[in-house]
């Protein structure tokens, strides 16, 4: 039975809070960016984005990410209009889930880190900052490896979703911010940086968190949709 776009908006709006409120809730509590926090940082995201998918998936598809829809768009998976739909209730899920957190944090403790919103990083080892064209290709790739894992477990109709899913995708955004965090906060997610700097008013580089993420959604999903999804002619 088809499922309402109410329905699968809801979904959008909760899957996406919960990624704002547990993965920059966690930039929050973890304070520094040590190896040990980074580590704790990418737990927290993959494990409330692979328990969402797990939750979700079966009424909106588990998306939680407007460069997933995005994808889902270029390759035909979506019609126009859920797309909008869905990329309305993902981004309000971020406001709503970095609000909370403001609700929850004094200004003095998330004024700093902005509320967890993802900013370009400097390596202090190498001493070198990273600048936007790195960022937004850093963005780009990372995005990639996420859309991609979505469509080879959960949109692909032979793919391993029941299986594995939710927790394929979840470690897919743990391994990415291994990486990329330090770099750029590996947001993968403009509804990750948008919830947070709309909030906290930090807006910069922001196209970095559109763009990079918008690209590589679009070539995962059209690499995926063209080259190993059945009947895609």
């Amino acid at each position: 039975m088809a499922v309402a776009a109410w329905r699968k908006a809801v979904a959008e709006f909760v899957g996406a809070f919960t990624l704002i409120f547990i993965g920059a809730g966690s930039v929050l509590t973890a304070g520094t960016t040590s190896t040990s926090d980074l580590l704790l940082i990418a737990l927290a995201h993959g494990l409330a984005i692979g328990v969402m998918v797990s939750a979700l998936a079966h009424v909106s598809g588990g998306h939680f990410n407007p460069a997933v829809t995005f994808g889902a768009l270029v390759s035909r998976q979506i019609s126009p209009r859920l797309a909008g739909v869905y990329w309305i209730a993902q981004l309000l899920g971020g406001v709503g889930g970095a609000a909370a957190l403001a609700l929850i944090f004094p200004e003095s403790v998330w004024r700093g880190y902005h509320l967890g919103t993802p900013t370009l990083g400097t390596v202090l080892s190498l001493g070198w900052d990273v600048g936007v064209g790195t960022g937004i290709l850093v963005e780009a790739v990372l995005t990639f490896f996420l859309v991609f894992v979505i469509f080879g477990t959960g949109i692909d109709p032979k793919g391993s979703f029941n299986a594995v899913g939710g927790f394929a995708i979840g470690l897919t955004i743990s391994i990415d911010i291994m990486m990329g965090g330090p770099l750029t906060g590996a947001a993968m997610n403009p509804a990750r940086w948008f919830g947070p700097a709309i909030v906290s008013g930090f807006f910069d580089n922001w196209y970095v968190y559109w763009v990079g993420p918008l690209i590589g959604g679009a070539v995962a999903a059209l690499l995926y949709r063209y080259v190993f999804l059945e009947n895609s002619s």
